[in-house]
């Protein structure tokens, strides 16, 4: 296994922050909770970081302490509500996009609570703050089910798309649904991605399935420790 994922690290997975009245799905955080989320890691001597600079740590031996936080979709609050906060405490995060879904809103969760995602000009400003920019495909679709040449282009032309509109080297792909299996992470390692986390376990281990831990509204600071422990004990055995 790459020397940065031994043993494997700590990510925590988030979607929405901002305030709900209804949540389906469990992928919405209040504001006040993510705040309090934040200042717990920071607490604890942590550091929540992107996925660029835990990996780009790790491999250069410097990434104790440090946290992986990503964010699927790219919701509009990304900017409004999760920026600010990991401002305060200096933390960076990786956001993934769905590159053919810009300035529209989750269509894929109807007839859950709708949306906004992040508009053109709010990928740029994120990517000008120090966050980095993920894809998460063009459309949102589960990929197994995708034929052959659909699947290059959800994996290939998002990634061009959101590179040339971020400005950076877009390394870090993150499946829909968390619906991957050998096949799709093949094309994603083809398309030049350095790594793709998944949001659940799956067939496929190694760079291209880095898993991650769901952090939700219900978690305050006993259930977040709970998490952090059993990821240390599997992590353990694990290496």
């Amino acid at each position: 296994m790459d020397v940065e994922l031994t043993p494997m690290p700590l990510v925590l997975m988030y979607h929405s922050v901002q305030p709900y009245e209804a949540d389906p799905y469990h992928v919405i955080v209040s504001p006040s909770r993510f705040a309090r989320q934040m200042r717990w890691l920071r607490r604890r001597g942590m550091r929540g970081v992107s996925m660029r600079e835990l990996l780009q740590a790790r491999r250069a031996g410097s990434g104790a302490g440090l946290v992986g936080l990503t964010f699927d979709d790219g919701y509009a609050n990304f900017i409004t509500e999760v920026m600010p906060v990991l401002d305060n405490y200096g933390f960076t995060a990786t956001v993934y996009v769905v590159a053919g879904a810009l300035g529209g809103h989750n269509a894929w969760d109807e007839p859950g609570p709708r949306m906004e995602l992040m508009t053109r000009g709010g990928v740029k400003h994120a990517a000008a703050c120090g966050m980095e920019i993920g894809s998460h495909s063009l459309a949102h679709v589960r990929l197994p089910e995708v034929p052959a040449d659909d699947l290059a282009e959800q994996v290939g032309l998002s990634r061009d798309i959101l590179a040339d509109l971020s400005g950076q080297d877009v390394t870090g792909f993150c499946y829909p649904y968390g619906a991957a299996g050998a096949r799709e992470a093949e094309v994603v390692e083809a398309a030049g991605y350095d790594y793709a986390v998944a949001t659940k376990p799956i067939a496929v281990t190694g760079r291209y399935a880095i898993p991650r831990t769901f952090v939700g509204d219900r978690d305050a600071a006993a259930r977040l420790f709970a998490k952090v422990a059993r990821h240390r004990l599997t992590a353990g055995r694990a290496a």
